[in-house]
């Protein structure tokens, strides 16, 4: 009887007696697996999240440990001694693998060609990170955050998931699971959160603006194009210079044109095996210890005000611009500057045609929206330069 008693009390349904917060953190895990799998909001990340959320938290089970990485220092001996299988998978977010790899993917699968045919969208696209800093303000000011944590968030309104894990992992580890739920629940809800805020701050007559077509671009341009980025970038913000890197490299296997198995691998089997690991790794993180706070209601509420912003950023210069141009720039593809790619290009697409039928904006709004992948990452370096 003694025996049965003990072995009951290791059991998961003992221990989530004593926690009911475990039993919170399941039932949350089960609202991403809905979002995911029934309203498909971001599957492909959310599901691995959802999964790591959901075994991080059963009691008993021993997956992830935390406190191994506590205060942003990894403590290898009590990892090599008892570590659990998503405490070494974490260790590819952890030393910023996971991010760059999934950069590389996105590379491989970019068309920068709109940018090159349309260099002001560039402006466009750097407009939009206007919600970064402003919610790092707000942050730091009037809600307590540390400048770190400030940052960690305020990446958010880039609406670009593998750039807001890369700042999270280095400036607020501890804050990497709310700030990556937040970071693509976002992402899949552009559809229902740009088109009011586009609406809201243009006209009928600037939202039926039509755009000449573009003009097509060499492929000499779109091959020195990445090198330039790098050069560019490595030497103006270095710290950027590894989620730049990666992403332009994958850019140069697809355009090169010499490294066609590469580039498939890099957008497929790559981008697949890297996604399952970064999302289950980033799911494990959210725990009920790190998860259920004020701080994380306050990080989703931060997070949709970024995004907010940087979509009011794109808006609003694309209007300031036309105040100067010939030919007229339709603001709503200004929205596309953040990075949710190329979601945020087709909520402009949408939009244009309800405003005109047969307004195709959606080349045009390329543009910006890659320029949002670049302009997030510059700015995540800035961050990791200031707080790192």
């Amino acid at each position: 009887m003694h025996t049965i008693i003990e072995f009951l009390k290791q059991t998961g349904f003992y221990l989530l007696a004593g926690d009911f917060r475990y039993l919170i953190m399941i039932l949350i895990a089960c609202v991403l697996f809905y979002l995911a799998i029934v309203r498909k909001f971001e599957p492909l990340l959310l599901l691995p999240i959802a999964t790591g959320m959901l075994l991080s938290n059963l009691p008993g089970a021993n997956i992830y440990h935390g406190e191994f990485f506590s205060g942003g220092v990894i403590d290898w001996r009590a990892l090599s001694a008892g570590g659990g299988l998503l405490d070494y998978l974490y260790l590819g977010v952890k030393l910023g693998i996971y991010p760059c790899l999934i950069f590389v993917g996105v590379g491989a699968m970019t068309d920068f060609g709109p940018l090159l045919a349309n260099p002001k969208s560039l402006l466009l696209g750097a407009a939009a990170q206007l919600g970064i800093f402003l919610t790092y303000t707000g942050a730091v000011l009037f809600l307590g955050f540390t400048g770190p944590q400030s940052g960690s968030i305020g990446i958010i309104g880039g609406a670009d998931g593998p750039t807001a894990i890369f700042v999270a992992s280095k400036l607020a580890p501890e804050l990497l699971g709310p700030i990556a739920v937040a970071a693509y629940s976002y992402m899949a809800l552009v559809p229902v959160i740009q088109p009011p805020i586009m609406r809201a701050l243009t006209t009928k007559e600037e939202r039926e603006i039509i755009m000449k077509p573009l003009r097509t671009v060499s492929r000499t341009e779109k091959i020195v194009f990445p090198i330039m980025v790098i050069v560019f970038v490595a030497f103006l913000v270095p710290s950027a210079a590894p989620l730049v890197g990666s992403l332009m490299l994958g850019n140069l296997l697809k355009e090169s044109g010499v490294t066609e198995r590469l580039s498939k691998t890099a957008q497929n089997e790559l981008m697949n095996i890297v996604t399952i690991f970064l999302g289950l790794s980033v799911g494990a993180t959210a725990t009920a210890e790190a998860f259920l706070s004020w701080s994380t209601i306050k990080i989703m509420l931060l997070g949709v005000f970024a995004f907010g912003l940087g979509t009011a950023g794109g808006v609003l210069l694309a209007k300031f611009m036309n105040l100067f141009l010939k030919e007229k720039i339709n603001p709503l593809i200004g929205s596309a500057g953040v990075s949710a790619v190329p979601m945020a290009a087709r909520v402009s697409q949408v939009e244009g045609q309800k405003a005109r039928p047969g307004n195709y904006l959606l080349m045009h709004a390329m543009g910006p929206n890659v320029a949002g992948v670049i302009g997030s990452a510059i700015a995540a370096g800035v961050l990791i330069a200031l707080f790192g």
